[in-house]
């Protein structure tokens, strides 16, 4: 068996009500729900938690599936509190023991003392900006690509825990023009390739 966890980390703000995150995490959920060697949970950021719980949620997953819609450059403040609050209560408790240095060498070792090695995760973003604000010379991002740029925190902050990356698949332009059964059709050839 293995246990997937899909965080939707889109919550209603000001303009931007969700809707698209909502409907990925859905169809992400509805992807693995008849198969028999997959369990899953989900997590609507918005909603209450226990910390402690989702220390649990985390520690119980084989895989993490993010749905990350992009705000200012950033993940959405309601999930950084979440990140905030968990990963502290994971703090010798199942996410990760310290920062991985002794006290002897404090110089090396930084990032290895994640407790969460064998997991993986995925991450998908939506972005209002086009493909081509991150790949054509002299656009906004300076041909530097989500993950290498924007998300590169992020990547290492699944790192610090132990986990490891299995894919990414990024959604531009969703404000301004949105193909939403185009890019779900994209994203199910997506989760086709991972094999999970």
């Amino acid at each position: 068996m293995k246990n997937i966890l899909i965080i939707n980390a889109a919550h209603p703000f000001a303009h931007s009500g969700g809707r698209f995150n909502k409907t990925l995490a859905e169809f992400t959920a509805n992807y693995y729900a008849d198969r028999e060697d997959i369990n899953v949970r989900t997590v609507q950021i918005g909603d209450e938690y226990d910390p402690v719980a989702e220390v649990e949620n985390f520690q119980w997953a084989d895989v993490i599936i993010y749905h990350v819609p992009i705000w200012w450059f950033q993940v959405p403040f309601g999930f950084k509190e979440y990140i905030d609050q968990v990963f502290t209560a994971g703090h010798q408790n199942g996410i990760y023991r310290s920062d991985g240095r002794s006290r002897k060498n404090p110089a090396i070792n930084y990032g290895t003392g994640g407790m969460l090695h064998g997991k993986k995760y995925v991450l998908t973003t939506s972005w209002n900006a086009p493909s081509t604000a991150f790949t054509m010379k002299g656009e906004f991002f300076q041909e530097r690509s989500v993950d290498d740029g924007v998300m590169f925190g992020f990547h290492r902050m699944n790192a610090f825990t132990g986990m490891e990356l299995i894919d990414t698949h990024h959604f531009y332009d969703m404000e301004k023009n949105a193909d939403v059964p185009k890019e779900l059709d994209k994203y199910n050839d997506f989760l086709k390739q991972l094999a999970l």
